[in-house]
């Protein structure tokens, strides 16, 4: 564990990960180790917030910094509480499509509305993978799952839309087969203040590239063709970018100047 700039992010005990192969959270985790580095965050004063899931596995147990692995859909919540107790900390919650738009949607949508000081990175692996493989509510229209075997009758929601429409300061949206720009975004996410969202569309190996007789390459060279910029997409296609670049205070702030005036 020496040698590499990144390693002095990482818990020596807690590697080699226990993702499956192919999996897209490890990308995700080089991706926002690496901002870290860029942004010269200091992790002793750092908290890693995740609730279940396999994404909600990135910052506990490799991370070298404090966190908290919490109820499911509750990461949210639980990091503004610490955000608020401890303003002075960076507060970043990590998780999947089903922790935070399913069971923990409504806490996203009013964080965002409330422009919460709070980073949250959300990997979209279009299903609820750790449970099951189960439809979810980012699952693409038609897509075989482990409870729609005949394809997935309803329409996903568009998670980055509708945190940007509900207020959020920063919103992108990229996937693990164009981690240079999510770098970016996660740099440019980390120096901002308010409510802050990131979302990566990932392969899953297990739960949705084996039903689809699928490999990780395959996958990522899916979500490569099909990733369009914003404006630009047509049916079954991905739209990446920023859909909210905003410099409002945010909520703490708001809070400061009411309790100062």
């Amino acid at each position: 564990m020496s040698g590499h700039p990144l390693h002095r992010f990482l818990r020596p005990e807690a590697l080699p990960t226990t993702f499956c192969p192919g999996c897209g959270n490890g990308l995700v985790a080089g991706a926002l180790l690496r901002a870290l580095r860029r942004a010269s965050l200091n992790l002793e004063k750092t908290v890693f917030v995740a609730g279940i899931g396999c994404a909600a596995w990135i910052p506990s147990p490799h991370f070298r910094a404090d966190s908290l692995h919490v109820a499911h859909g509750r990461a949210i919540p639980t990091a503004f509480g610490i955000k608020l107790r401890r303003p002075e900390l960076n507060v970043i919650v990590i998780g999947g499509d089903g922790d935070i738009a399913g069971i923990g949607g409504n806490h996203l949508i009013h964080a965002a509305r409330r422009n919460a000081d709070l980073l949250v990175i959300m990997v979209n692996n279009l299903v609820y993978a750790m449970t099951g493989g189960q439809v979810g509510p980012t699952t693409p229209h038609g897509l075989p799952t482990s409870t729609t075997p005949y394809g997935n009758p309803e329409h996903p929601m568009d998670v980055a839309r509708v945190v940007a429409a509900a207020g959020a300061n920063y919103v992108a949206r990229w996937t693990t087969a164009h981690l240079g720009a999510l770098e970016k975004a996660l740099v440019k996410a980390l120096g901002r203040e308010g409510f802050r969202f990131v979302e990566v569309v990932s392969q899953c190996p297990a739960r949705v590239g084996g039903r689809l007789a699928m490999s990780p390459v395959e996958a990522m060279k899916w979500l490569r063709a099909r990733a369009k910029p914003i404006g630009r997409v047509g049916p079954e296609e991905i739209e990446v970018g920023e859909f909210a670049d905003l410099d409002r205070p945010g909520l703490l702030k708001i809070l400061g100047e009411k309790r100062d005036g």
